[in-house]
């Protein structure tokens, strides 16, 4: 019975004898029997029962490379008779978010310490400034500094609030979701002359999901592709679905990105050409918003790129979020259509 028991358990559980034999390993602890993390990870339950044999208690956590790379707390109690227990957790998890979590303030210390220390700066020199054309250039530069640490933080608080709350479960045009990152392209164009054309299917799809994560999501995606063009450069967006997704697809004309980066522009704060983003007004933060709110929705995003010819990003969701369009209303039927391309 209390073999059972512990059989059930989600750690694994390990018995030695005073003569350092094995005579027990439960199910969880069996799991690791055959393979190259076990073989690894017996060397480290032999050391620790060997510690606990001379009569005290002894816990650890190990690193072992695998791949993939796990973390087990190792912890051994003597028994009467000599020998040992040894229980095994895997706890990969927990020390892969404090990582990040430790990664993260790093990262957001140096995000904000760059324009906060820039604005302190210029404040100083504003002080003692008396040449009016030096003094408008220093405000210029101030409210420059300041509006970034704004963006960062609004970014930062756009990201939590993704990651901590389940998205809305309504019906979500897309047609206005493409819509509205186009508008919010046109304002990060500013007039440079980069085209933005929307690509529609027949009829008007519509999802189940949060419609202000997919706007913020696809308005990241366009204004990374307008901040990335020159002029005259083409920027297409195109919503389309069948029976195995629903796609919303970013294409660009842009600087593209190198083949070793690909992997990693969707981390926090991870940036291509950082003097670019600089330039640009770049967080580094967008593309991990646009990751997180596909995660969301139970899709994906993925990219691709040739440096020099443009990047196309398409985020992917999965077909059975697409519902009827709802009825409309009387107030709708009276309204003007907006529809059409935009350029």
């Amino acid at each position: 019975l209390l073999s059972s028991a512990v059989d059930h358990l989600e750690i694994g559980v390990v018995v030695a004898t005073a003569a350092n034999r094995v005579v027990y390993r439960n199910e969880a602890a069996q799991t690791f029997q055959g393979t190259h993390v076990g073989v690894l990870l017996d060397d480290h339950v032999s050391a620790i029962i060997d510690e606990a044999q001379t009569g005290r208690s002894i816990a650890r956590t190990v690193e072992l490379h695998g791949p993939p790379k796990i973390w087990l707390a190792l912890s051994a109690d003597p028994t009467p008779g000599g020998g040992a227990v040894v229980t095994i957790q895997d706890v990969s998890e927990r020390m892969r978010t404090d990582a990040m979590r430790t990664d993260f303030v790093t990262n957001i210390s140096h995000e904000l310490k760059t324009p906060v220390g820039a604005v302190a700066v210029l404040a100083e020199a504003l002080i003692d400034e008396s040449d009016a054309e030096v003094v408008r250039r220093l405000a210029d530069h101030l409210v420059e500094e300041a509006h970034r640490a704004v963006r960062t933080i609004d970014d930062l608080l756009k990201l939590s609030q993704i990651e901590s709350t389940k998205p809305g479960d309504t019906a979500v045009n897309l047609t206005g979701v493409v819509q509205s990152a186009i508008a919010r392209g046109r304002v990060v164009d500013g007039g440079r002359g980069v085209q933005i054309t929307a690509f529609e299917s027949a009829d008007d799809i519509w999802i189940r999901g949060d419609e202000r994560q997919l706007v913020s999501a696809v308005g990241n995606l366009v204004e990374n592709a307008v901040k990335y063009s020159q002029s005259g450069d083409v920027v297409q967006v195109r919503a389309r679905g069948d029976d195995n997704a629903v796609e919303i697809m970013v294409a660009d004309q842009g600087v593209g990105i190198p083949t070793r980066d690909l992997d990693r522009v969707f981390e926090r704060f991870y940036r291509v050409d950082k003097a670019r983003s600089r330039e640009t007004g770049g967080t580094g933060l967008g593309l991990s918003i646009v990751r997180h709110v596909a995660t969301n929705h139970g899709g994906d995003v993925l990219v691709s790129s040739q440096e020099g010819e443009g990047s196309t990003f398409v985020l992917r969701l999965p077909a059975d979020l697409v519902v009827a369009p709802p009825e409309p209303s009387l107030s709708d039927a009276s309204r003007p259509s907006d529809r059409g391309t935009y350029e």
